[in-house]
This record gives C-alpha cells, sequence and structure tokens, in this order.
C-alpha cells in the first residue's frame, strides 16, 4: 500500500476532508449526540460538545500520520460536515482496510454515505493502491448494508454474536469489494 494520509475528495454533493477544530459544534449538533446515530455504533453517543472537541483535537493531531485516513463528510449545500467515514481497521499484510461510517439522521436515504463511501473506496483502491476494502454492519442496521451494496460490495456472511454495540454483543454482517471487482 502507498500511504498518503487524509486527502481532500470531492464529489457531485459533497468534500470528504480532514477535521478542523472547529468542526465540533457541527459534528456535535448534526450527529455525535443523536442516540439514533449511534444505536448501532461502537462509540456512546456524546453528551456534551466538550466530548465532541476532544476527539476531533485527537484527529487533528493524527494527521501526521500516512496511515490515518479520517474524513468529515461536508455537504456542500451547507458548508458544515454532516457525518464521518474512515479506515477503522487495517491489515497490510493482506492490503486491506475496513471502512467505517456514520452520517446524521436529517441525511438518512438520500445516497449521501453511499457517495462518499465510492469516492472514499475509488482513493483507497487508486491512490493507497489496497487490494480489498470490507465494511460490516448489525443486520439489525439493514441500511447500513444498502449502502455497501449501492457501492459494488459484496456480502460475505455474518459471524453471529461477533460484536459489540451500543445494544450488546451483536452479530456482524460482512462486505467486502477487491480492486479487479470494480
Amino acid at each position: 500500500m502507498k500511504h498518503c494520509g487524509t486527502q481532500r475528495l470531492e464529489t457531485e454533493r459533497l468534500i470528504l476532508r480532514k477535521f478542523v477544530v472547529e468542526d465540533a459544534e457541527p459534528m456535535y449538533k448534526n450527529w455525535a449526540s443523536d442516540d439514533d446515530v449511534t444505536k448501532y455504533l461502537i462509540w456512546q453517543t456524546h453528551s456534551s460538545p466538550k466530548i465532541t472537541e476532544s476527539i476531533i483535537e485527537e484527529w487533528v493531531n493524527s494527521y501526521g500520520d500516512d496511515k490515518f485516513y479520517q474524513w468529515a463528510i461536508e455537504l456542500k449545500e451547507i458548508g458544515e460536515p454532516i457525518g464521518s467515514i474512515s479506515v477503522v481497521h487495517m491489515n497490510e499484510a493482506a492490503s486491506m482496510v475496513h471502512v467505517g461510517y456514520c452520517i446524521g439522521k436529517a441525511w438518512w436515504n438520500k445516497g449521501i454515505t453511499s457517495e462518499a463511501l465510492k469516492a472514499v473506496m475509488d482513493y483507497l483502491f487508486d491512490t493507497i493502491e489496497v487490494n480489498r476494502v470490507e465494511s460490516r454492519h448489525d443486520p439489525r442496521n439493514p441500511n447500513s448494508g444498502k449502502v455497501m451494496k449501492k457501492c459494488g460490495m459484496k456480502y460475505e456472511g455474518t459471524l453471529r454474536s461477533s460484536d459489540r454495540n451500543n445494544q450488546g454483543i451483536c452479530d456482524a454482517s460482512y462486505y467486502g469489494i477487491l480492486r479487479n471487482e470494480r
């Protein structure tokens, strides 16, 4: 893999970019403080803007690492972030990355998450030269799987009681795509 970190990506409706400290307020307001957004995630709903600010500061400090991939999903129409997408796990020996994402409830079912995932997948395949991109979701959250399918990922199976999220121990449905399958 040819690591070059989080780079600015642009689609028709979105700018995918590095977070800045000033994003704490919109992140808190648009998704991090919403229990519906975090229901099936592994991180807790933020109880205060200070928590959001602290996390963003960690991300900003990590951008110097070329193996760190964390994007703010900024909707051009409103000029502020409405979600995030990142590489949450990497296996360099297998040239594989695992991508996670979330987006504010007001923007669900509008194709925005699929648009962001597709742009990130293209970047990871074409620039970083990964061989495999994968993701997973709790089967009780089927819309997340629909995002993966829409981006060309194939369902590979469900591991029973193999994960934990804000609902407790859960199943994990895995999807993946190889560079030569695009």
